[in-house]
């Protein structure tokens, strides 16, 4: 099912795909094989859930190791990003209600892992939540957090070397409070509310403490500047070592200012517990959170787009096959391709790749994959094939 969603199926009868090419995936369960087996995952509640995430921990973490230089982690550090996803209903489910958009459906939570400017990211948590459920609500955050940790490589589990990132959803005391917690300690970056107090220390800022903050590319952005307002706002109640820093921007053409903008200029905020580097520097890291957004809209190109059955534990364990399905595009890019192409999202992996046509050949006791030469990304697909037969058996 897995690899039925990773090539383009959204619901559980495209696995129909593969059993088509029983020479090339081989023998495929039938329909109602498939239903039996979903409706006794989700009848065994959260034992499946566990193994299977279990399993997708252990083979991430032979992957990453396989991985080497390639690796999310390969500079001993990862980055988790956590958001919220709306994923409409057009029919009655179980726990599908108004969401605050006005839309019906669900409100899951998902973590994805970053790959940073050289690749995509991969997904590590899914929580699937009610369509009316808080984009702030800390309990559910941690138990995301506490998903993604548990997906990674146990050394990466605790430590400043893993960052956790999120937009102002989750800036809460409670969330805070967990991902410094004695024994975690986790680095974070998590934006913040920009509430009346922290308008008002933005206003004491004096001029020459604003420094130029940076573009996507990490220079100076005409227009946009950093400050810290640690020192100017009341702290006390936070977790120790919270810093918080400010960016005040010229909004696009278009853009709405919201009442707590600065002389025409949009405000955001975040809070960090790094120590030292530069401001830009922080803030763009933080600015790169948005990324995510990108895997999500992925996610939805993947399975993502609605839950196709009815009752919540069925559509936790299609929650598990979206994840598992992104996973093995992700691994796949990570271990087979290289440059440019590590980069592709699946729908260009899909028209490019996936659906090359070629043929099976028999002859000499051996079968030989014939792809066509005139193909323009042939090269590609030969050159990733070497790669992974390279890679050593797992066997």
């Amino acid at each position: 099912m897995a690899l039925a969603v990773a090539l383009g199926g959204d619901c559980l009868a495209d696995v129909g795909l593969l059993r088509a090419k029983p020479n090339v995936f081989g023998p495929v369960a039938s329909d109602p094989t498939v239903s039996r087996l979903i409706d006794a995952l989700a009848a065994s509640g959260p034992k499946a859930l566990t193994a299977i995430r279990a399993a997708r921990s252990e083979v991430r973490t032979r992957v990453w190791e396989l991985a080497g230089e390639s690796s999310p982690a390969a500079d001993g550090q990862v980055v988790v990003d956590i958001d919220g996803v709306l994923v409409l209903a057009h029919s009655e489910k179980q726990d599908a209600t108004a969401t605050w958009k006005k839309t019906f459906g669900h409100h899951p939570l998902v973590a994805f892992v970053d790959h940073g400017q050289a690749g995509a990211g991969e997904p590590v948590a899914a929580l699937l939540r009610p369509g009316n459920a808080g984009s702030n609500t800390a309990a559910d955050h941690i138990a995301t957090a506490g998903l993604a940790l548990a997906q990674l490589p146990k050394h990466l589990r605790r430590g400043r070397q893993t960052l956790i990132r999120t937009d102002s959803a989750g800036g809460t005391h409670a969330f805070l409070d967990w991902l410094s917690r004695t024994g975690r300690w986790l680095s974070y970056s998590v934006g913040m509310t920009i509430t009346d107090a922290i308008h008002q220390a933005v206003l004491k800022i004096p001029k020459k403490a604003w420094a130029p903050a940076y573009d996507a590319g990490g220079t100076e952005r005409p227009g946009a500047w950093v400050a810290e307002i640690t020192d100017m706002h009341d702290l006390s109640t936070w977790p120790k070592g919270m810093r918080l820093i400010v960016r005040k921007e010229r909004p696009h053409p278009g853009a709405q200012l919201r009442f707590t903008d600065l002389d025409g200029l949009r405000l955001t905020c975040f809070a960090t517990n790094t120590k030292g580097g530069q401001l830009a520097d922080l803030e763009l890291r933080h600015r790169r959170r948005a990324r995510c957004e990108d895997r999500i809209r992925n996610a939805r190109d993947t399975g993502l787009r609605n839950l196709p059955l009815h009752d919540t534990d069925q559509n936790r364990i299609w929650l598990e096959i979206v994840s598992l399905a992104l996973d093995l595009l992700a691994w796949m890019s990570m271990l087979a391709l290289t440059g440019e192409t590590r980069r592709w999202e699946p729908k260009k992996l899909r028209l490019r790749l996936f659906s090359t046509a070629a043929q099976l050949v028999n002859t000499g006791r051996r079968r030989w994959l014939r792809l066509p030469a005139r193909w323009p990304w042939t090269p590609v697909i030969t050159s990733a094939m070497n790669r992974l037969q390279a890679l050593p058996s797992p066997g």
